[in-house]
């Protein structure tokens, strides 16, 4: 048996049988944790149900889709950052330019991951690998809770919105509409 590390994989031979094994990395772990060194009186909430988009998440915890907090994953230049959104928002790319001095690109699958490590539909905030600069929406000031994931698609938590960007240290800004 040949074993071969590869970034988040191992692929090893059995048998002139190769076989490639996929580690995710521990994000679902990394956002507890984060919770219990600095907001332990938040709890994380597991469903059975997938949280992945929008309307599931708002379905799974009976709150209007506007309530979900979405992260989005993005680069402007060399900067990643992360922005906080209201669930039904859309960035506006004048107001994201204007913001931050030049158009963002959403990150894909894999780069979210990498940056995160966590996947889509479970992306959020907290429990990062590496700083990345957050910043919170105006979008999410019409409520005094917000429900963002929480590492996983099938975990969330119910966090106010000063909370939320106490907890990540983010900028409010006004990039969407």
């Amino acid at each position: 048996m040949r074993l071969k590390f590869l970034e988040h994989q191992i692929l090893f031979q059995v048998c002139s049988i190769p076989i490639l094994l996929v580690l995710l990395p521990m994000s679902f772990e990394s956002v507890r944790a984060f919770f219990s060194a600095h907001a332990p009186e938040i709890e994380i909430i597991e469903t059975a149900e997938s949280s992945s988009t929008v309307a599931r998440a708002a379905e799974a915890h009976g709150v209007e889709p506007a309530q979900i907090a979405k992260t989005i994953c993005l680069r402007v230049g060399d900067e990643t950052m992360l922005v906080v959104a209201s669930g039904t928002a859309r960035l506006d790319n004048r107001k994201f330019k204007d913001a931050f001095g030049g158009k963002g690109r959403m990150l894909g699958p894999e780069e979210v991951l990498e940056v995160t490590s966590h996947p889509v539909g479970g992306v959020c905030p907290f429990g990062l690998p590496a700083p990345i600069p957050v910043y919170c929406d105006v979008s999410l000031k019409r409520f005094d809770e917000v429900v963002p994931a929480a590492g996983s698609t099938h975990s969330a938590v119910r966090i106010t919105t000063e909370r939320l960007a106490e907890l990540t240290s983010a900028t409010w800004v006004d990039v969407c509409q």
